[in-house]
Formats: structure tokens, sequence, C-alpha cells
């Protein structure tokens, strides 16, 4: 049994290795940091379940998971993520996850979920699976932040973080120009007219990184 823990905390991944290592005495549990070395690991196609941080600096989760998939990788990902699930369970299931885990959770529910995904099926804690039947329905009216794109809500995140466009630029590996292009869309998208009503509309709808 092969693991791959992607995370940019050490004390994350060594938490989440420990808890594989009891489940999973004789597997081999690899840890990256970053992006790159995840998508790198991943090409080696040796690997039964990745776990994946969805708020990794650069390339974030979300489109490290599109990345494997567009390139052809099918290995079962299960994203781990401090973020709301209500906000974010649809948006990496349609990305292609084969799970979504609350950070929060994952004591009780890690084993549960890796179970899941190495018999071929998709996890979802009940937690998530009662907050998606509780979405509207097909022409319901939507949340005006579900019509940012993944880029879009990561710009947003990070201005509500309190990050300029600079740092901002520099922690995603973007132009200046294209970040503040994103920002203009986030600002046009929610009819919001700064970075402090961003902030506001962040904390509100609980995007909050």
């Amino acid at each position: 049994m092969k693991f791959l823990i992607a995370d940019d905390h050490a004390i994350v991944r060594k938490g989440l290795a420990q808890l594989l290592n009891e489940e999973f005495p004789t597997a081999e549990i690899r840890e990256v940091s970053n992006s790159t070395d995840a998508l790198n690991e991943a090409l080696k196609k040796d690997l039964d379940v990745i776990l994946l941080d969805i708020s990794m600096p650069g390339r974030n989760g979300i489109e490290t998971l599109k990345q494997l998939r567009s390139s052809g990788i099918k290995i079962p990902v299960l994203i781990l993520s401090m973020h709301p699930e209500d906000q974010y369970a649809i948006r990496v299931l349609k990305a292609g996850a084969s799970g979504f885990l609350n950070k929060e959770t994952a004591t009780e529910e890690l084993s549960t979920a890796v179970h899941k995904l190495l018999s071929g099926k998709k996890y979802i804690s009940a937690s998530v699976a009662e907050k998606l039947a509780d979405l509207p329905g097909e022409g319901s009216e939507k949340a005006a932040h579900e019509f940012l794109s993944d880029r879009e809500i990561q710009v947003l995140q990070l201005i509500a973080a309190g990050k300029t466009v600079s740092e901002i630029a520099n922690e995603i590996m973007l132009s200046v120009n294209t970040v503040s292009t994103y920002r203009t869309r986030v600002l046009e998208k929610l009819g919001l007219g700064n970075n402090g009503e961003i902030t506001r509309y962040a904390f509100d709808n609980m995007l909050i990184v």
C-alpha cells in the first residue's frame, strides 16, 4: 500500500502519516509540501491514494487535482481542508476528487475515508452529505460567489486575509497584472467596490482561509 500526503505544513503531514500508519502498518507513506512535488510523485503512478491539501502555496489543491486528472492520472484523491465543507465539497468533487474531508474531523474519519477510496467508492462525511442535500435545486438562486472560478475564490480569500496584490502574485506565482484582473472580476461579479468589502463578504459567507 502506498500513500502520498501533500500539505505545506509538516505537523499536519506527520499527523496524517501517524493516522495512516496506525491503520496500515506496512504502508509506504510519502510526504511532499507543494503541488509540483505532488504532481511528480503522482506521475510515477504507483500510488494507491493521494491525500491533498486544498490550500498549498502556488498551485492550490483544486488546481493540482485538475492537473492530475488532465494528465490522465486516475489515482483516488482525498481532498483535506479547513474550509467550510458546504463551500468546497462540490467544487472538489466536480474537479475530480474521490472524497472531501475536513481536517477537524480527520482523526475520526480518515480511516473510513481511505478504506472507501481503496474500495473504488467516493467519500464525503455525513455532515457534507447533509449539507449537499440541503443545497438549492436546479433553477434555484445561487449565492454570488458560486459563480466565481476557483482562482477567483483563491484571490478573494487572500485579499480577505489582508494580502496585497503583489504579495498574492508572489504567493500563487502569477503576475501582478493577472492578479489585478482576478481582483477586478471578483469585484464585478460580487458587486463590491473595494478590498474592505471583499473582506466583509468573505467573513459573512465563511470563505476565510
